[in-house]
């Protein structure tokens, strides 16, 4: 069975997204984010991730899917730089043995 190399990125309360799928984290205050989130939310493809709190970041994957997050943008880019999001279920189940 080939190992799945996909690692999942932390954005706030549990909820994780596939780095190889990130194009970009933004600020959402700008004009053309904001568009952008209404845009996704008209097609579909909006993911709220924030549980109901101040939107701080939103994640644009390669999908075209608009994930809005409650973790500043910053944040989560550096926990990408980092590698510090959450581990893979392989890398789990190695450690819990």
């Amino acid at each position: 069975m080939a190992k799945n190399d996909n690692k999942m990125l932390n954005i706030g309360f549990n909820n994780g997204v596939v780095t190889s799928r990130i194009i970009a984290i933004v600020n959402p205050s700008s004009s053309p984010m904001k568009r952008l989130r209404e845009e996704a939310r008209e097609k579909g493809t909006l993911i709220d991730a924030t549980q109901g709190r101040k939107t701080r970041s939103i994640i644009v994957t390669d999908s075209n899917h608009v994930i809005l997050s409650a973790i500043q943008a910053e944040t989560i880019s550096n926990r990408l730089c980092d590698g510090a999001g959450m581990k893979d279920s392989d890398k789990d189940a190695k450690e819990q043995a």
